[in-house]
């Protein structure tokens, strides 16, 4: 028999990218939120990269790219104008708090 070793669990901070500690974790999370709602937008119209390149004139690659998860090259002001063409309109909430009242949060 092998021992198990018990997990340890730990609240997150509802940003993965914070807790893996990335120094622009809010900017990823963003990215990663609209690039999500483009991937659901696509599916939902059961559009292929090269028809929402035709719909959009983003290059079809850059709908691949998104599709992979692959965001590097992404700004937050492109993946809105991706959303845009592809029909959608966003609203965005922003709260703003001390560095230290996150960190606070967030176990080391």
């Amino acid at each position: 028999m092998s021992q198990r070793n018990p997990v340890r669990v730990m609240p997150g901070s509802a940003n993965v990218f914070r807790d893996l500690g990335h120094e622009n974790a809010d900017v990823e999370q963003f990215n990663a939120i609209l690039a999500a709602e483009i991937i659901k937008s696509l599916d939902r119209e059961r559009l292929t990269v090269r028809a929402a390149h035709n719909r959009t004139g983003f290059a079809a690659a850059d709908f691949s790219r998104i599709r992979n998860a692959d965001l590097e090259r992404f700004t937050v002001d492109r993946l809105m104008s991706m959303l845009n063409r592809l029909g959608s309109r966003i609203e965005v909430k922003v709260k703003v708090r001390r560095a230290a009242t996150v960190a606070e949060r967030v176990p080391a």
